[in-house]
């Protein structure tokens, strides 16, 4: 009789075909909900002018929206973690597709309204279980940049956004735009339900179709040998209770809120920057268009960033990787202010921020990812993402606030910059506690593997 822990197995393995598959059908996830996430942004003022309605009558809707991601991001993590990441995230994409063909509908503020919040409840599915399945099927040696990679997929589907937009609005309206966005996570709904395996490890865990099991680690490692009485091994037991009270055991007790800080600031800070840019480029006194582009600098930043900053973490871990990339987010955001009136220098002083926030977020959501077990990890990626959307609330907020009440351009640079020291100072609690995984191969609650109780 021998083990094989699973684990194990993905870990040391090449990237082979079921595995890749596995990350383009998760970046194929993060790029449809980029374009959702923006797609109200690009038709906002279409609809204005056709309904002819006021820009703050819209202000409701965007609120909605980020409120349904948020409580999407707590509860579908949950709910994945019981039921499993395959059908969560099927089930995000074709609904998502029944909410934007329905947000097509709309034919009021109110029903918009609406709409907007229950597809914000599908958006919030994604990113967690998405991120966490890409490094369920990852080799450990890339872990973190394959993860990345897909996040990077957010900021793609954003961009795709603005384009598809552009090319349909002039000739079919704004209903285009969502009808769109109902094909996409349809057809990718109907592709996952084909090709999309289940995670491994959490169908080990919990015991599952581990003849399947056996047959994906046998494509993913050829040469493994398993006989009929090979016992297939987990890295960790499951849950003993509700798995929001698993985040609080042990040695994710200090560390889990610090993770809903660190997440929570950088949030904060990333959305106050990127409803707010435009506005104080074009009070520096550029150009309207010139202000736009310098908004779109920050996000290309941060797909630079969602990009590069994984493979630092690979190579030298998530501790000195966020410091540095935390420390200088926060002096790049600070400079801006310093810098605006020259548009090339605070072009290039943007796109620092941009790679530094934006792609740091990315690295936060895998560290979640990272860090957690696998019987609480989309519980703990989505509660730890849905707290920092409320920074993604409070930070336009907080922006308008200190406008309204004259600050100059340098002040408010730099009071959005202390958010990024406050995660600063969490993550170097964090590393100085030992509880930064120094790369994806461990997790908070590691344990000699576990062998699994088939319930098959």
């Amino acid at each position: 009789m021998n083990t094989v822990s699973v684990s194990d197995v993905i870990g040391r393995s090449r990237l082979g075909g079921l595995q890749l598959r596995v990350v383009v059908l998760c970046t194929l996830c993060m790029i449809v909900d980029g374009f959702d996430v923006q797609a109200m942004g690009y038709v906002a003022p279409a609809i204005i002018g056709d309904w002819g309605i006021q820009k703050a009558d819209l202000g409701t809707v965007f609120g909605a929206a980020l409120l349904g991601m948020t409580l999407g991001a707590l509860v579908m993590g949950m709910l994945a973690d019981r039921f499993g990441r395959r059908p969560v995230l099927i089930a995000a994409m074709l609904c998502l597709a029944l909410t934007s063909f329905a947000t097509a509908q709309a034919t009021s503020v109110e029903e918009l309204r609406w709409m907007r919040f229950l597809t914000g409840l599908c958006m919030g599915a994604i990113v967690p279980n998405a991120v966490a399945l890409a490094g369920e099927f990852s080799p450990a040696r890339m872990r973190i940049t394959l993860m990345m990679v897909a996040s990077s997929g957010f900021i793609l589907g954003g961009a795709v956004g603005g384009v598809v937009a552009g090319l349909l609005i002039p000739a079919y309206g704004w209903h285009a735009v969502f009808l769109a966005g109902a094909a996409a996570p349809l057809l990718l709904g109907v592709a996952m339900l084909a090709l999309l395996p289940e995670s491994l490890q959490y169908l080990t865990v919990r015991g599952r179709n581990l003849e399947q099991v056996r047959r994906w680690l046998a494509r993913i490692e050829p040469d493994l040998t398993m006989r009929d009485d090979t016992i297939l091994a987990a890295a960790d037991r499951p849950a003993r209770g509700a798995p929001i009270l698993e985040l609080f055991r042990g040695t994710m007790a200090v560390a889990t809120p610090l993770l809903w800080l660190l997440n929570f600031m950088n949030l904060l800070a990333a959305y106050f920057l990127a409803n707010w840019l435009p506005v104080i480029m074009t009070e520096a006194g550029h150009p309207a268009s010139a202000a736009v582009l310098v908004g779109t600098i920050f996000w290309v930043g941060g797909l630079v960033g969602n990009l590069l900053l994984g493979w630092l973490v690979d190579r030298h871990g998530f501790g000195p990787t966020l410091a540095i990339n935390l420390l200088a987010g926060a002096l790049g955001v600070a400079l801006i202010g310093q810098v605006s009136g020259s548009l090339g220098i605070a072009g290039v002083v943007i796109a620092v921020a941009g790679f530094c926030i934006l792609g740091g977020q990315s690295a936060l959501n895998a560290l979640a990812a990272a860090f957690y077990p696998t019987p609480v990890r989309s519980t703990g990626a989505g509660w730890a993402l849905g707290i920092g959307r409320l920074g993604s609330i409070f930070g336009p907020v907080i922006g308008g606030e200190l406008m309204r009440l004259n600050w100059s351009t340098a002040d408010l640079l730099v009071v959005a910059a202390i958010p990024c020291l406050i995660a600063l100072a969490g993550n170097l609690l964090l590393w100085a506690l030992g509880r930064l995984p120094r790369t994806a191969g461990s997790t908070a609650g590691a344990l000699p593997p576990q062998p699994a109780r088939s319930r098959t």
